[in-house]
């Protein structure tokens, strides 16, 4: 089941997130809880597809669509004609398998 961001985000409030989680997950939480500088920071270095994927969701959250595209390319991934809502919950449900 795939929650909602906003239900997400009210989940976070003074949460710490887990040590053990993926840098692609550590910056959704970091970017639900609104340090947007901090998620960036934590996916601009991995070379892996997940955290592309997730950069290109963070700079089309931000309407940085030149830069969204960039990353989704590198991603191996279409760039995203729906709505945000609908793509971070494809976003969390694969990071979560």
């Amino acid at each position: 089941m795939v929650v909602s961001m906003a239900d997400f985000r009210a989940s976070l409030a003074g949460t710490a997130p887990a040590s053990d989680l993926n840098p692609p997950l550590s910056a959704l939480w970091w970017a639900a809880k609104g340090d947007w500088e901090k998620a960036h920071t934590i996916v601009q270095d991995d070379d892996s597809a997940e955290a592309a994927w997730v950069h290109a969701y963070l700079h089309r959250v931000e309407g940085d669509l030149g830069n969204a595209g960039y990353w989704y390319r590198r991603a191996n991934q279409p760039a995203a004609s729906d709505s945000l809502e609908a793509e971070w919950g494809r976003i969390v449900s694969a990071l979560l398998l």
